[in-house]
């Protein structure tokens, strides 16, 4: 009788792997233990090439490549423009193109349900880890509300094994943020705008300002957003 494996058992297998099969067999460990239809993680590294590893069937892998949908996925056009996790639903499936894509991905057994999370690593690299399943919005709402810290905190576990696979790869320096400047990243990673960050740091939203401005700094960051997914690709913060 198969045993279901905990999150720290299945996390703590995926830090030790040091091969791409070890990042299939967390796949299906996690598929099992969220009881979802699929769990998909897709990568490109700095050179622009592309790995993959999840559940979804090699039929529908071969089929979405013959189709080359990559150009119309709302999934990959809507999480490119965002940093923080979106639920399918929210993204734009008005096109003809993309209903299309929607249909034929449930006859090929995706669920209708998903919910995805975008990453970007310190140079250059994408990523997307996706959760999907065959539900209503209302159960799908009440599972992704109640497990969106675990969601985020695995998707940054495969990405941190992602990046330890590139060619070439050396770790960036990083300087120390300071304990508010922390917080204050922090609390935009988790999806908190501005003002509630102020109002629960109990500052000022100009003083914020001035950590969030010296954390880009020190990050070499363009942006706000730009920060926080250094911060986190980096390890200084950890939602």
């Amino acid at each position: 009788m198969a045993t279901t494996l905990t999150l720290d058992q299945i996390l703590a297998a995926l830090e030790k792997t040091d091969t791409l099969d070890g990042l299939q067999t967390a796949s299906e460990a996690l598929r099992s233990f969220l009881g979802v239809a699929h769990i998909v993680y897709h990568w490109v590294d700095s050179a622009g090439d592309q790995y993959g590893c999840g559940t979804y069937s090699t039929e529908w892998q071969t089929r979405y490549i013959e189709q080359n949908y990559l150009r119309v996925d709302p999934v990959v056009s809507g999480c490119f423009q965002r940093f923080h996790p979106v639920d399918w639903k929210r993204l734009d499936w008005s096109s003809k193109a993309a209903r299309s894509l929607l249909t034929e991905a449930i006859d090929y057994g995706v669920g209708n349900q998903g919910f995805t999370v975008p990453i970007r690593g310190p140079n250059g690299q994408f990523a997307l880890f996706t959760v999907n399943d065959n539900c209503t919005d209302d159960a799908w709402q009440e599972f992704t509300e109640s497990n969106r810290r675990d969601l985020i905190l695995i998707a940054h576990y495969f990405n941190q094994k992602a990046l330890e696979f590139e060619p070439g790869r050396t770790p960036e320096a990083a300087q120390a943020l300071s304990p508010r400047e922390i917080d204050a990243m922090t609390l935009l990673a988790i999806g908190y705008n501005r003002a509630q960050v102020a109002d629960t740091l109990s500052i000022s939203e100009h003083t914020l300002r001035v950590y969030i401005e010296s954390a880009r700094f020190k990050l070499g960051a363009m942006n706000t957003t730009h920060a926080v997914a250094r911060a986190l690709s980096r390890g200084l913060i950890v939602v």
